[in-house]
């Protein structure tokens, strides 16, 4: 079938959105059937802009909806906010999409985020002042520990087909989370089961087996959401997210499906960060462009810096590799000419030019890495050849896409479906 899974290899927005857009969009071949979300939630921000000027950014509904037909499926690993999904839904009606909750599934298993999860998650991250973890606020980390440590009473997508359930689930976790972290600023459990029952009625609640029969019956994009810096187990604790970030959510998935795809990885030939943690190449002398990256109330300005080979490199190692390269903002790199690469670093003392990964579900050697990269320093290289020939070696992978621009127009390649085989 070909489908392709695409995946940040660095601190998210790097492009992901507007890459799944253009596979959606090429001519030729099998077009894609689906857009399966397997990681993450309403805190994306995956934007795509058309030839025509049109404008979304994408937070639950895949980016490649603006082509017509094209689906969304949110897997079991998704945590699904139904109220943004409204606001997300509402503006792609707006900007010409009236139908993108039609072309929505939602596995019945996934967790509900809900206006609780994003009060206590706000109230916490206030709470750690200068020590804030750079949450985007929408709730994601509330949801995935609340998950944890009560399993048998968090509420799924598949409640809001039964009211009473979802009430006594909302009460006991609204009371919780107060407990903790005092009054929350959100609406009561019951006009928040008002809405989430308009949402089952609006869209299919599939189960399990759902996703086989979609994945047999023609190709889809697996879309990531943030980047594999931020896993929650091979990023750098605790500056990370509460979402696996890697491929491991998609391969599970497919895995199950007794399916394969192209492992496609998505850098910038620089580096950005939103938040606090380390950022071993951050220089605040680049005044770089970024139109659709802005600041916000939670996570600060966009932080941007030099290529960085060396996590580059370890996300590769810890994703077990990748098939393929899409290379984004080109463009930039040709009209910034002070741009270089880092391919090693001066930390604790020595030369570090390769970070060893650690053993799965070791927070302790995580955080080592995190007090190391917090103290290197980066030697720089210039670049000495052309951002695609520098991608390939450092990566080990071939570059099969070329963006030089926001719409899929300003993109170049013959797609990873054309050159890769699918990984075994």
């Amino acid at each position: 079938m070909n489908h392709i899974i695409v995946v940040d290899l660095g601190y998210g927005d790097a492009g992901k959105g507007s890459v799944v857009d253009w596979l959606c969009a090429r001519q030729g071949g099998r077009p894609v059937r689906a857009v399966v979300r397997f990681n993450g939630g309403a805190q994306a921000a995956h934007h795509v802009v058309t030839p025509d000027g049109r404008q979304h950014a994408f937070a639950q509904f895949g980016a490649g909806t603006l082509t017509p037909g094209v689906r969304t499926h949110l897997s079991r690993f998704v945590m699904v906010d139904p109220l943004a999904l409204a606001a997300e839904a509402a503006h792609l009606a707006s900007i010409g999409v009236p139908d993108a909750l039609d072309r929505l599934t939602v596995d019945r298993d996934a967790l509900l985020t809900t206006p609780y999860h994003k009060a206590a998650n706000r109230a916490r991250e206030i709470a750690r002042g200068h020590d804030r973890h750079g949450s985007c606020g929408m709730g994601i980390g509330e949801t995935a520990s609340y998950a944890l440590a009560h399993p048998d009473d968090v509420p799924r997508v598949g409640d809001c087909t039964a009211p009473s359930v979802l009430a006594r689930k909302l009460i006991a976790m609204r009371d919780r989370l107060a407990g903790e972290v005092g009054p929350l600023a959100a609406p009561p459990p019951a006009d928040v089961c008002d809405v989430y029952q308009a949402f089952a009625a609006k869209v299919k609640l599939v189960d399990a087996g759902y996703l086989s029969r979609l994945l047999h019956a023609g190709p889809a994009v697996f879309e990531g959401a943030q980047g594999v810096l931020l896993d929650e187990w091979r990023g750098f604790h605790p500056y990370t997210t509460w979402s696996t970030t890697t491929f491991a959510n998609a391969d599970q998935l497919l895995a199950e499906a007794g399916q394969t795809a192209v492992r496609l990885g998505v850098t910038r030939c620089y580096m950005t960060r939103h938040g606090p943690g380390p950022f071993v190449t951050e220089d605040p002398a680049l005044h770089l462009p970024e139109p659709h990256n802005g600041s916000n109330p939670w996570q600060g300005p966009v932080r941007v810096g030099h290529l960085d080979a060396v996590v580059l490199r370890y996300a590769i190692d810890v994703c077990e590799g990748v098939d393929a390269i899409a290379l984004t903002h080109l463009d930039t790199a040709a009209r910034h000419s002070g741009l270089r690469i880092c391919r090693a670093y001066e930390a604790q003392g020595r030369p570090v030019k390769r970070i060893a990964p650690g053993p799965p579900r070791d927070l302790d050697y995580q955080e080592q890495l995190t007090r190391m990269l917090l103290g290197a320093q980066p030697v720089y290289e210039q670049p000495g050849r052309d951002w695609t020939e520098i991608l390939e070696l450092e990566t080990g992978a071939p570059v099969v896409l070329s963006s030089y621009g926001p719409t899929a127009a300003d993109k170049t390649g013959p797609g990873p479906a054309d050159v890769c085989e699918p990984a075994a």
